[in-house]
């Protein structure tokens, strides 16, 4: 049998309403040489008829049917059974553009040294969602590897239905994970950490859809705290060899989030120097046993380092100008962490 240059992996779990349409516009792909895997992961609803009728017409789609166990075990029997050079996601309620197929093999044929390409996705979330919007944006605006590397510990770079891997990563870094935390987020931290270099390009090739049973919402699994433990690991490490004055820093950020996500760093040998804020309030208290000064107290570049936990909306582009103002580089003087 043929073996596909790209299989396509959706996992599909009670989404009669939105899978015929999400399916649908993978078959209109411009390029077609894909096997689509529509792994049924025990749906109650008429999920799994929808697919039927579907594969029953076009032979690309291969539908795997699980008992229900949630989407990384769904996703990895996807893996398993995916027989292209290729692995392109997708999920049952959102939509690809017809060249975002094509778009992306040629970015990965083309560009040897980068193993994943996603894509600028469009919001199709409702006028309430306005924090995934500015996610959205945030997002979109990371192309380059070396900057979606730096800027991995703020969010997750990449919309996970957006993206197109080359199969030989699992078998040398593993599958998805599955555990108290987002199941792609550490996917990326992981192959990150171990070399592998992820891009996007420019174009629009996907419509990320924003129901109120989007796991990201529903599940614990993508909580506020799961998530910073989760990455808190990877970012130690990231400091271990990256940080010439390993373990110390200073962190920018001396509120009460701020400090509860940094103060997990402990726990990984990171000694926190002071805290750096611009609230005359905080200023020269003590909390947690740290000093509270002002962004007098910044190291000169090249001596010190410094993390920032900044949750305000454009608190973080604000604190980017200003460190770049004082010959800041990112990566070498500080990393924004929030």
């Amino acid at each position: 049998m043929h073996a596909p240059r790209i299989s396509v992996i959706m996992p599909v779990y009670n989404a009669a309403d939105t899978v015929a349409e999400a399916l649908e516009s993978i078959l209109a792909q411009s390029f077609a040489d894909f096997e689509c895997l529509a792994v049924d992961d025990g749906s109650t609803d008429d999920s799994a008829d929808v697919l039927s009728a579907i594969a029953a017409r076009d032979a690309r789609v291969r539908v795997l049917r699980l008992p229900h166990g949630g989407i990384v075990p769904a996703l990895n029997a996807g893996l398993a059974a995916a027989r292209g050079s290729y692995i392109a996601r997708m999920d049952a309620d959102d939509y690809s553009m017809p060249e975002r197929l094509a778009v992306q093999h040629a970015f990965l044929e083309q560009h040897p040294d980068i193993d994943m390409v996603g894509c600028r996705v469009a919001f199709g979330g409702g006028e309430d969602a306005g924090g995934y919007a500015r996610y959205v944006d945030w997002t979109n605006a990371l192309l380059d590897p070396d900057r979606i590397a730096l800027e991995r510990f703020r969010e997750s770079p990449f919309a996970h239905p957006s993206v197109m891997f080359r199969a030989a990563l699992i078998p040398e870094h593993g599958p998805y994970r599955d555990g108290p935390f987002p199941e792609d987020y550490e996917l990326w931290l992981r192959w990150m950490e171990a070399g592998v270099r992820l891009a996007k390009v420019p174009q629009t090739l996907l419509r990320w859809d924003d129901p109120p049973t989007r796991l990201s919402r529903t599940d614990s699994r993508y909580g506020t705290d799961v998530f910073y433990a989760m990455k808190t690991g990877y970012l130690a490490r990231w400091l271990a060899a990256n940080n010439p004055f390993h373990p110390h820093i200073s962190v920018i950020g001396a509120g009460k989030t701020s400090r509860r996500r940094a103060l997990l760093l402990r726990e990984h040998g990171v000694v926190i120097d002071r805290w750096i804020d611009v609230d005359p309030r905080k200023i020269g208290n003590v909390v947690d046993g740290v000093r509270v000064c002002g962004r007098d107290c910044l190291p000169a570049p090249q001596a010190g380092f410094c993390l920032a936990y900044l949750a305000g909306h454009g608190a973080a582009d604000d604190l980017e100008a200003f460190l770049h103002s004082i010959a800041y580089v990112a990566g070498r003087d500080y990393l924004l962490a929030s």
